[in-house]
């Protein structure tokens, strides 16, 4: 059995992710992200079990390291809105320096292979933000609405507003940055 090789690992997973946003999840075969990331197609199958395996487990190691960027410097005795916000930024900064794991999420998001990946493996990443989420909401500072709806109103603005394709008009000013915070905030407070 050959062992793995990270550097390898990495090329696989950019690969993946520059043809999947470039050409779909239908056309990006296995022996074209092997070509992109300079592998053999052999050498692919050491590290994924198959296509499937390959794009979950792209759209999961994005989400981890979501995950670990949102939570950067978190400081959980820090007030509610103050710890939302640090996230909210962190988020901001991630897209907006990172669109292609973006695109590629929102894809994967949206396609069949979704359900091959269960929700829980991915919402571990994110276990302190719910604990702050729950402790909001326990002392009526968030409203109790469920945290689908909570994400959709806090969360997804930043992830729009920090993608450039999405909104080529928005300057990303400390500013503007500020004001749509706020106005996420204003959308889940009590």
């Amino acid at each position: 059995m050959r062992t793995k090789d990270e550097v390898k690992h990495d090329a696989i997973i950019q690969a993946t992710i520059k043809l999947v946003n470039k050409i779909g999840f239908v056309s990006s075969s296995v022996s074209k992200i092997a070509k992109e990331a300079g592998v053999s197609p052999a050498t692919l199958y050491i590290y994924y079990k198959n296509k499937e395996d390959l794009l979950t487990s792209t759209y999961v190691s994005i989400k981890q390291l979501m995950g670990k960027v949102l939570l950067k410097e978190l400081d959980d005795s820090q007030p509610i809105r103050d710890s939302l916000k640090k996230i909210w930024l962190n988020l901001f900064d991630f897209t907006r320096e990172n669109p292609e794991y973006f695109q590629f999420t929102e894809q994967f998001a949206n396609s069949p292979y979704s359900d091959l990946v269960k929700r829980t493996e991915v919402e571990k990443y994110f276990e302190p933000l719910s604990r702050i989420v729950i402790r909001g909401i326990e002392q009526k500072i968030i409203k109790d609405i469920s945290f689908d709806v909570l994400r959709a109103f806090y969360f997804h603005p930043a992830m729009v507003l920090s993608n450039a394709r999405l909104c080529q008009e928005f300057k990303s000013t400390p500013e503007n940055v500020e004001a749509a915070f706020n106005l996420a905030w204003d959308a889940i407070r009590l």
